[in-house]
């Protein structure tokens, strides 16, 4: 992978033999970096990262990623299963075989990462959007994800914990060495990134610098009012 987390060339998809949703969509993420997916709704963001996280089968191209993939949905009560944050986050190690003694020692040392260890005995219920969000990502982090796939994480939380949820992943990102791949349509997200992507058309139109992609954004905006 020459250094690379994700590699997309020349991607394509369709539904059911419609309109292609990604048309020849090719882009780059170097390890250990935290980028982002922008683009107008429609665009092929949360496709493209449903086929990167194996839910969807291109119609062509070539996808690439390390492995193993941690995917973190935009509503995480889609994904979190189990009564309590210590057994969901444990039910994601089954298929390992591990012992009881390391499966313990994984759900701990997953949410100290995402500074929830506090939380273990707690149901999943009662748990609020950030923390769901936060307990998801501490089952990627569990089985030892080299990449971490998101999509929109922010979508469904108030202004403060979109910031401290996205403060998180770079956190992660920068002391773990995992590689983050996030879809967005928050600007202001941009500020905590390495780089970004923007999507039109079913294909990668621009990527580079978050902060001019940023002000790229805004000019489209504005210029749309």
């Amino acid at each position: 992978m020459d250094n690379l987390a994700i590699k997309v060339k020349q991607v394509s998809f369709s539904w059911h033999q419609r309109a292609k949703v990604l048309d020849s969509c090719s882009l780059e993420v170097p390890q250990g970096e935290f980028w982002m997916l922008l683009g107008n709704n429609g665009s092929g963001k949360s496709t493209l990262l449903r086929l990167l996280g194996g839910l969807l089968e291109p119609s062509g191209g070539e996808l690439a990623t390390l492995k193993p993939l941690g995917f973190v949905f935009q509503n995480p009560d889609h994904q979190l299963v189990m009564p309590t944050v210590a057994a969901d986050i444990a039910f994601g190690l089954v298929e390992e075989n591990l012992s009881l003694k390391q499966t313990q020692a994984r759900v701990r040392e997953a949410l100290a990462a995402v500074n929830l260890l506090h939380l273990e005995k707690r149901p999943i219920y009662a748990l609020s959007g950030g923390q769901k969000q936060r307990i998801a990502i501490a089952g990627a982090i569990a089985r030892h994800c080299q990449v971490l796939l998101l999509d929109e994480p922010t979508a469904l939380l108030d202004g403060d914990t979109q910031l401290e949820l996205v403060a998180q992943v770079r956190s992660l990102v920068k002391n773990r060495g995992l590689t983050a791949l996030w879809v967005t349509h928050r600007l202001e997200e941009l500020d905590y990134c390495d780089g970004a992507f923007l999507l039109a058309g079913g294909r990668v139109i621009a990527q580079g610098d978050p902060q001019s992609l940023k002000r790229r954004m805004m000019q489209i905006v504005a210029q749309e009012c």
